[in-house]
């Protein structure tokens, strides 16, 4: 018997098929415009995405990346409650469909799911791309202005990934505040860059002030241990590069490292990790060094050594955003 195809794989086919004969050149032009406002510091109150070649370049650029991110960072929230699966999902700027993508690899099988975008271009290709996964068969396409007049029906998850940086401070709380009425999760994924974070963090604020308690990559709810402007907390997810992302960006490699902030917070009851590895852990001659993020609400750097035995072991196996200890 063959072995189920993952969800990634099939994203990554699926892609590979619509954006077949895409122009690189023109792929690139639009990528590069993208990327610009994506970085940008300036909000917009326009899609982003405009028409079918924007929205094609976006998918063949950044929907793996969005997808690995999400993923990762639902994986942390899985762990922390594991007992819970959704069953609605309401993806909010959600463009092509990367997140519902990840939720169906985190949590397989089929579910009420939403997605609300101003792209129409974007939601016409989510909807061609989740053709191929059977979970997503049902979704809802749903073009929405997305700020603080979104209404958001109530569910069990709500996904915003690479959203908050297109949205007014306003329209970012709003929008914020919103979901944790609407949903009894929350994950909230943006660019691991500091300034990024510092819009995980006022998200996480709200969502601690609404009553949710968080689940991953804090160890605790209480204020982050990080001094602003001195550091800022991310992490990174490994990513495979298509031919065509090659073509479009360039590079030789056949990946990429996406690195993301994000917040995971529920209402339900959560077990946390009782410490999370915020940096790529160092190796060297018999012994490992992890930065950790405590429940004590401190940062830590442990030296963990071949005198601790097993557990030397799992540190050399340990990554940049795991649970510590295992």
């Amino acid at each position: 018997m063959n072995d189920p195809v993952s969800p990634a794989d099939t994203l990554r086919r699926s892609l590979a098929a619509i954006l077949d004969g895409l122009p690189p050149r023109q792929a690139a032009q639009a990528v590069d415009r993208l990327i610009a406002n994506y970085r940008g510091t300036t909000p917009t109150n326009a899609p982003i995405l405009r028409d079918r070649p924007d929205v094609a370049a976006y998918a063949a650029y950044r929907m793996p990346a969005t997808f690995e991110a999400v993923h990762s960072a639902l994986q942390a929230f899985a762990t922390a409650v594991p007992d819970w699966t959704p069953a609605g999902h309401i993806d909010i700027g959600g463009g092509t469909g990367a997140a519902t993508w990840a939720v169906t690899a985190t949590w397989p099988g089929e579910r009420s799911v939403t997605v609300l975008d101003w792209s129409e271009p974007a939601l016409a290709l989510g909807r061609e791309i989740a053709a191929a996964n059977p979970a997503l068969h049902g979704a809802r396409w749903q073009r929405s202005r997305i700020g603080a007049a979104l209404t958001i029906e109530s569910t069990d998850l709500v996904t915003v990934s690479y959203v908050l940086n297109e949205l007014t401070a306003t329209d970012r709380a709003a929008l914020v505040d919103a979901a944790a009425t609407a949903a009894q999760a929350v994950v909230i994924v943006e660019p691991g860059t500091p300034d990024g974070y510092t819009r995980v963090i006022e998200a996480r604020d709200r969502l601690i002030d609404a009553g949710f308690r968080i689940a991953a990559p804090c160890p605790h709810s209480a204020a982050c241990p990080i001094v602003p402007g001195e550091d800022w907390c991310h992490f990174s997810a490994r990513v495979s590069r298509s031919s065509l992302h090659r073509q479009v960006k360039g590079g030789s490699l056949a990946y990429e490292d996406e690195k993301f902030a994000y917040v995971a917070a529920t209402r339900l009851p959560v077990a946390p990790a009782p410490a999370r590895v915020i940096r790529r852990p160092q190796i060297r001659k018999g012994q490992v060094l992890l930065d950790l993020c405590e429940a004590d609400e401190h940062l830590t750097r442990r030296t963990i050594t071949k005198r601790h035995g097993d557990l030397y072991k799992a540190a050399r196996d340990a990554d940049w955003g795991d649970a510590w200890p295992p």
